[in-house]
């Protein structure tokens, strides 16, 4: 189950009402900076933009690809330990606008995960340390530690246990 905050709208739909719920100036800001990191080819100088600017919490040796897209008014949010792979064009989201209510949830990713290109991780969602997300998942659950996940919507391949026996055999 995913943790998120909850808060209704009245009238007009949530995204409608977006300025309500985050400062105009802080978006502008935050996707400026997404858009610097999105395309350097400096993995150092994308960490260092999210931690400083962003606020966001990025372990040592973390890569951040091509393209990807942190949730670009929440990215404070945001977790990801040491030594993981976000691939190609995924998007990191901490909100979700609704028409009847908007949804806030922090995103948690631990050390040595590696997320395939074309990912979805949906707010409020824990990826546990050593999981491994195939390339094109929404993830819209929480992933345990060790875990092989895929598809859309999400499924477990293998736990950490049978993992290790795969592993154990390639060897």
């Amino acid at each position: 189950m995913r943790k998120t905050e909850r808060f209704k709208v009245e009238s007009s739909n949530s995204l409608w009402q977006i300025y309500k719920t985050v400062r105009f100036w802080k978006v502008v800001k935050n996707f400026i900076i997404i858009q610097l990191a999105r395309y350097t080819p400096f993995l150092s100088m994308k960490n260092w933009l999210y931690r400083t600017f962003l606020k966001m919490e990025v372990g040592k040796q973390t890569s951040f690809a091509l393209m990807v897209m942190p949730d670009i008014m929440f990215p404070e949010k945001i977790s990801v330990g040491r030594n993981s792979i976000i691939g190609y064009n995924t998007t990191i989201l901490a909100h979700e606008y609704l028409i009847k209510e908007y949804r806030i949830g922090d995103v948690k990713i631990g050390d040595e995960v590696m997320i395939g290109a074309n990912s979805t991780i949906l707010p409020g969602v824990t990826i546990g340390d050593h999981a491994i997300i195939s390339a094109g998942t929404l993830v819209h659950k929480d992933v345990p530690s060790g875990a092989f996940v895929g598809g859309n919507p999400m499924q477990l391949i293998y736990t950490e246990e049978e993992m290790e026996k795969r592993n154990q055999d390639e060897w």
